[in-house]
């Protein structure tokens, strides 16, 4: 069989090397009216979800490979469904069964979680690709500067959509905002590193945002946007699939801290 090599989705920064699921679903021959594939873990909790068969025969891999060893027991031993840009808990590890339907199987997992509630009450089922976000790393919450100066702003970004094609980065809370640097490689589905030099005058207070905007045009939303689009599902809006632009509070004393900005 075929095998593919490669970072493929966001599970984490890795080389996965596995099967395509399609050239599975094509030897065991899939009735043309399959819509759906479950795909069951070994775990405890019997990590159980539906995938859309047109997402199965698209770039979905049965990896067996991770960094140029066998799959660890934590990360799925012996074998672990990759779903690039999809949800995380997709990506199915200890993959002991699948099955094909010509409906979703409505597992827990995508119907009491996973899903976004409106504004009306009402949740958004099978909401699987993770949109644009991007999030600063450095400084991040509990870092501390030293002192006024050059620092250089670093973070990542990602998209389910696809390729991060601009970050932006602004150092007062959305005021004004300045283009990044995106360093390669820049791939599909993959995450992005950006850096920015930035000069800290150390008076008062300074907010620190990125976002990031992939190459379909999604633009990173505002967690005052999230919430008008997706309702309120606890404290801070959209739990699970939460991609609301990021804020850091750097304040005088040079200590770095997470604040919410609507």
């Amino acid at each position: 069989l075929p095998t593919v090599q490669g970072t493929h989705g966001l599970t984490s920064c890795a080389e996965w090397t596995g099967v395509p699921l399609a050239t599975i679903l094509g030897e065991v021959g899939v009735r043309g009216n399959a819509k759906w594939l479950l795909a069951e873990g070994g775990d405890g909790a019997a990590m159980t979800r539906s995938i859309p068969i047109e997402k199965a025969m698209k770039d979905c891999i049965l990896a067996y490979g991770q960094n140029g060893e066998a799959l660890r027991p934590e990360q799925g031993y012996p074998l672990r469904l990759l779903v690039p840009g999809y949800e995380g808990n997709m990506n199915i590890k200890w993959l002991r069964r699948l099955e094909v339907s010509d409906a979703p199987f409505m597992t827990r997992e995508e119907t009491s979680k996973y899903t976004d509630i409106r504004p009306d009450g009402k949740a958004v089922q099978f909401s699987f690709e993770m949109e644009a976000k991007s999030v600063i790393t450095s400084p991040s919450g509990g870092m501390q500067l030293e002192a006024p100066g050059f620092h250089e702003i670093t973070g990542l970004a990602w998209s389910g959509r696809g390729t991060i094609r601009r970050v932006d980065v602004s150092v007062d809370g959305g005021g004004t905002w300045r283009e990044a640097a995106l360093q390669q490689p820049v791939l599909p589905i993959c995450h992005t590193r950006f850096r920015m030099p930035w000069q800290w005058d150390g008076k008062g207070t300074a907010v620190l945002q990125s976002r990031a905007v992939d190459d379909t045009g999604y633009v990173q939303p505002t967690l005052g946007q999230v919430i008008a689009m997706r309702g309120l599902n606890g404290p801070i809006g959209s739990i699970y699939h939460l991609n609301a632009i990021q804020s850091w509070q750097v304040a005088s004393d040079g200590k770095v801290s997470n604040v919410h900005h609507y």
